[in-house]
């Protein structure tokens, strides 16, 4: 199992909105602050600025060509505009709007320039983040494929390349790509962005966990088999470090110990089977390691702070 995969279908919930919008002139828009969303741009031609929100006024603008891919993992606001000096107009592009076509296109101005981006928002479901989500920064920023460009960027860089000509010339099936590109296109921002930092001795947090060898192999192994009766001596084997080794590198990196980890992802897993699915809770708790539903609903219920059968009647009926 995929832990970077796994923190993805966790956080993500509905389908991503998009909106391809050709920019003509002189031009500015602002994008507020979306709670409930991460925001993306992509630049599919041309160049602009990236203007911060007034609340950072340290901050400065930030150049962006054809290729460039800036990430929003909360929601922040921010501006778009051919230059760093136009005034900023509040924008239509909302990612949370409900669009009735599988993405919205418009066109801003007229005259010269022709930049089109593509702007788009996930949705996310705040009571079940991963803890990755919180590491993340303010703004992700992805360049395009210049002579600079990180190898670790060159699968975003073909499929952003992929996105921008299905979106320029719809064809048969473009109905069925576009949104598993979408998709594909939140992992591979996220994977980049993992790559991508420099590695260091005194790293910590979740990008360090997941490109840290002997603790990605524990946290693999705890998403494929959650049932198995682990302990931090067969997580650390599963490692390749001693049990006292492991244990201080994991709790050190990840924030908390491996065994405490791995509660906390057995009781996740469980309530997204009892909001997702129809499994007995029988079947739910022996899938995430427990020998009786006694067990599992005081786990959960310690957890969520209500009984397992409880909580699907309340998820599901939303």
């Amino acid at each position: 199992m995929d832990v970077l995969s796994d923190v993805i279908a966790l956080m993500r919930t509905g389908r991503p909105n998009t909106a391809r919008i050709a920019w003509h002139g002189t031009w500015g828009r602002r994008f507020p602050s979306v709670p409930g969303a991460a925001g993306f741009q992509v630049i599919l031609k041309g160049a602009c600025w990236l203007i911060p929100p007034e609340s950072d006024p340290d901050a400065a603008p930030l150049p962006l060509s054809a290729g460039d891919v800036v990430f929003f993992p909360h929601g922040e606001p921010y501006g778009l505009a051919d230059s760093p000096g136009t005034p900023l107009a509040v924008t239509g592009c909302d990612p949370l709007a409900e669009q009735p076509a599988l993405f919205a296109t418009d066109t801003v101005g007229s005259g010269p320039g022709g930049v089109v981006t593509l702007c788009g928002g996930y949705r996310l479901d705040p009571r079940h983040a991963h803890p990755l989500l919180h590491d993340l920064p303010g703004l992700i920023h992805i360049p395009g494929p210049r002579g600079d460009a990180a190898p670790a960027a060159a699968g975003l860089h073909a499929l952003v390349e992929v996105l921008g000509r299905e979106m320029d010339q719809p064809r048969l099936g473009t109905d069925t790509v576009i949104p598993a590109l979408l998709d594909t296109l939140l992992l591979f921002i996220l994977r980049a962005w993992l790559e991508e930092r420099p590695a260091g001795d005194d790293a910590t947090g979740w990008a360090a966990a997941l490109t840290d060898p002997p603790v990605s192999a524990a946290l693999r192994a705890m998403h494929r088999e959650p049932e198995r009766p682990w302990t931090v001596e067969s997580l650390g084997r599963a490692a390749g470090m001693s049990r006292a080794a492991f244990s201080a590198r994991f709790t050190a990196l990840v924030g908390r110990p491996p065994l405490t980890y791995l509660t906390w992802w057995r009781m996740t897993t469980a309530a997204r089977q009892l909001r997702e699915s129809d499994l007995g809770l029988a079947q739910i708790a022996a899938g995430v390691g427990y020998s009786s539903e006694f067990a599992f609903g005081t786990a959960f219920k310690r957890a969520y702070g209500t009984a397992p059968g409880r909580y699907r009647r309340a998820a599901q009926g939303d």
